[in-house]
């Protein structure tokens, strides 16, 4: 079993890699190798900040690690909340005040298309290799749903009738931008597996 340490102090993005990885990764966390701090983004991408995250850690434990950062890209406002989606009211982490701006801004807007976009940056043995994910979507008028994190209860993904946050994980976890992104680093991993790498 490969181990590695997820760069993140976000329980539920610990949560839904666990259960998408499933036996084919030992997920170690940041409490797991004693690091309590937190690591600042400071990147204008999402690959750039989670590159940050997985080089500080790699750096200092030399340990093989990856991180991910994510966000949601919504059409009619250029972008944003983009790098900015978990702090995008000005609150690192208050799900329901950034919600809140999304749908204030959104208000008489007709183009409602968006996106849910994942960048992992694996550091494996010294070199890195990247993943990306992406789902596309609407965000609904009002929230649906009591289930997921983040802007979930306002994403509707394409094809679907229902939010991300009225979705059990299961169904979650097999459209989402995330589970698309760990695909390829779980592929990545399997082949350096069977290269005798591991």
């Amino acid at each position: 079993m490969h181990k590695l340490i997820m760069a993140t102090n976000n329980r539920h993005k610990l949560e839904e890699v666990a259960q998408m990885t499933g036996n084919k990764i030992e997920l170690l966390t940041l409490a797991d190798i004693g690091f309590a701090g937190d690591i600042e983004e400071t990147g204008s991408t999402f690959t750039e900040n989670a590159s940050i995250k997985s080089r500080f850690i790699y750096d200092r434990y030399a340990i093989n690690c990856f991180a991910d950062d994510s966000g949601l890209e919504i059409d009619a406002l250029n972008g944003e909340p983009g790098v900015y989606s978990a702090r995008y009211s000005g609150v690192h982490g208050d799900h329901d005040a950034n919600m809140d701006k999304v749908l204030k801004n959104m208000q008489g807007v007709t183009n409602r298309s968006a996106r849910f976009r994942t960048v992992i940056s694996l550091l494996w043995e010294g070199q890195e290799h990247l993943f990306e994910g992406t789902v596309e979507g609407t965000i609904r008028h009002e929230r649906a749903g009591s289930g997921g994190f983040g802007y979930d209860p306002i994403f509707e993904p394409q094809g679907h009738t229902v939010t991300f946050a009225q979705m059990n994980l299961d169904e979650k976890n097999a459209i989402s931008h995330r589970a698309r992104a760990l695909d390829g680093l779980v592929k990545f991993l399997d082949t350096v597996d069977k290269a005798g790498g591991l």
